[in-house]
């Protein structure tokens, strides 16, 4: 079906553009992870960038959804603030060497657009300075830039872009042309390109991009009106996009914009890594650094600036992006734990992935002999440190969701593998993960594994259903008590209120208590403690047997003593749980079952 396009780059073309963006690289994703033999060859580019663009995806769905929700106010975000949510989701979930430079390049593009907050939409000629301020951001993040990769085809785009007139229709088709033209001549370019006889992984996942871009401008995607416009893998199947002919294997070709070296590049340690002469065929030698560490970090300019320098004498393939004291942080090391503690000096590093090439998800420091697989586990989103602690203990593997940061599906879908069970029990813990939940257990199972999806919209709800939970008993029988359990569970949230806005109980005010029932606000109030109290109160009235309590990092010390308190004198034969949730978002979680 033909996409209506768009005249201008406004925020519903941010819109349309990650979701084009997304469906092209899942398309491309398997051809992509074929592929990817630089420089390491272990087959996750496509893989990779298909991540990164879902949490851009992802962030900006909530951008219009929030817009929506609210009432009386316009129903369509800025072109500022669909742009600043689709940087800032492709920053937190970026993967890998070039999921981080596809990262870089949008938050490129977003400053231009952003530029001006108020701005409703941008032109050809703002197309064209996203454009070049992309592609040289993205070339600024990687400590020793290679030729041959998706840097090459970033800037040939850009140079591409620079000569179009006319509207944003006509500068995304000649970035795309310009693209398609770098991307072909890669192989003359890198050496381990010319011996695979293929185009460069990364290039190839920014060319699809770039071919949603012309979708979202044009209403078709680039080779729709006709064969011969494709843009393949395999360098003697690369056919030119206006249909005239190929080029062949090994052409040498120099790329679009004169960013073309003929061979190795700088012979450094570039976009993909490090050059081939120390990297063996494929770019996984025995020279070649062990792990891949990855990490979100929260910390100054300056501190980053020393941490690149660390870094860069580690280990290679060094990548570091972001800006405005949130970064993501990518490197080849042997030392994982050195490159880790440089996080901690610099600042607080989060979300850390160990990855040692060839095992797979590693989060060691040493090789380990592959493990039978267990027959059951659970896996669990969960919304705090301390919950993920307290479910660990109880045999869960989590997946942790930190305030505004929700998980993508490929996340769940890892942590589906890395529970290594015949059966695993799914619990998303949250309403707005059902459908993510679902996408990850539909991919597991293609994967040879059984996934049941337990509609977890709490994780007290998960508490209730990991509590009877048996692995001895068959598969639907377990799947059976667990859901019977997480649906008798009552929940309940108190959070603080960001903004003005109606609820089912009035109308709330910044900075106001809120009390959520089942998702619904039930109370609006002033003091927390209050607050919780009454919305435990019209918990009860229904009956219970068992009252669970999350408590987050800044809710009152006393809350737990008083709820505690005034379940026991109150209502008999009442128990109570208390735990620790720890950086959740919400003051309390209450659950009554």
């Amino acid at each position: 079906m033909a996409q209506v396009p768009q005249t201008f780059f406004d925020a519903l073309a941010v819109r349309t553009w990650c979701g084009l963006a997304l469906e092209a690289l899942g398309r491309a994703r398997e051809e992509i992870d074929a592929i990817n033999v630089y420089p390491v060859a272990d087959g996750d580019t496509g893989t990779n960038l298909y991540l990164t663009m879902e949490s851009a995806v992802t962030a900006v769905e909530a951008v219009f959804g929030a817009h929506e929700l609210e009432p009386g106010a316009r129903q369509r975000p800025t072109l500022a603030d669909a742009a600043r949510a689709m940087a800032h989701g492709a920053l937190i979930g970026a993967r890998g060497n070039s999921g981080t430079i596809l990262a870089q390049l949008l938050r490129g593009l977003a400053q231009v657009l952003a530029a001006d907050g108020e701005r409703p939409h941008t032109d050809g000629p703002g197309l064209r300075l996203a454009l070049r301020q992309g592609a040289d951001r993205a070339r600024e993040a990687v400590a020793h830039p290679v030729e041959g990769t998706v840097l090459t085809v970033a800037s040939a785009a850009a140079d591409a872009a620079a000569t179009a007139e006319g509207g944003c229709a006509a500068v995304a088709e000649a970035a795309y042309r310009g693209a398609w033209a770098a991307l072909a001549a890669t192989p003359g370019q890198l050496a381990a390109l010319e011996r695979a006889g293929v185009v460069d992984a990364g290039g190839r996942g920014l060319v699809a991009v770039l071919g949603a871009l012309v979708e979202t401008f044009t209403g078709q995607a680039p080779g729709a009106g006709g064969p011969g416009t494709g843009v393949h893998a395999r360098v003697d199947a690369v056919e030119a996009p206006d249909g005239h002919g190929t080029v062949g294997q090994g052409s040498g070709a120099q790329g679009a914009g004169g960013h073309g070296s003929g061979g190795h590049g700088s012979g450094g340690h570039g976009e993909d890594g490090p050059a081939f002469e120390e990297c063996g065929e494929d770019g996984a030698g025995p020279d070649s650094p062990a792990f891949e560490v990855i990490y979100l970090l929260e910390a100054g300019d300056r501190a980053v600036a020393r941490l690149r320098t660390r870094l860069d004498a580690l280990g290679d393939s060094l990548v570091v992006v972001g800006g405005d004291g949130l970064w993501n942080v990518h490197v080849h090391v042997d030392d994982a734990g050195a490159a880790v503690e440089a996080g901690v000096e610099a600042g607080r590093p989060y979300r850390i992935r160990i990855t040692h090439f060839g095992l797979g998800d590693a989060h060691t420091t040493h090789r380990r002999p592959p493990r039978e697989r267990v027959q059951r586990a659970v896996v669990a989103v969960v919304p705090g440190e301390g919950l993920a602690g307290l479910y660990t203990e109880a045999g869960a593997t989590t997946v942790l969701a930190r305030p505004g940061e929700p998980p993508a599906s490929g996340e769940l879908v890892e942590a589906v593998r890395r529970a290594h069970a015949r059966e695993v029990v799914l619990l998303p813990n949250d309403a707005d993960l059902r459908h993510t939940a679902a996408a990850a257990a539909e991919q597991a199972r293609t994967e040879g594994i059984r996934v049941a999806l337990i509609p977890t919209r709490s994780a007290v709800q998960g508490i209730a259903a990991l509590a009877v939970h048996e692995p001895e008993r068959r598969f639907d029988e377990d799947v059976v008590a667990m859901t019977s359990a997480a649906g008798a569970t009552r929940h309940a949230e108190v959070v603080v209120a960001e903004r003005q806005s109606w609820t089912m109980a009035g109308i709330c005010q910044a900075g106001d208590i809120l009390g959520l029932i089942d998702g619904d606000v039930a109370v609006i109030g002033e003091d927390v403690t209050v607050t919780a109290a009454a919305v435990l109160d019209r918990m009860l009235s229904a009956g219970g047997e068992l009252v669970t309590l999350v408590l987050g990092d800044e809710a009152p010390e006393s809350i737990a003593g008083h709820l505690e308190t005034r379940v026991r004198e109150s209502y008999l034969a009442v128990d109570t749980m208390v735990y620790r949730g720890g950086r959740q978002g919400s003051l309390l979680l209450i659950g009554v079952e």
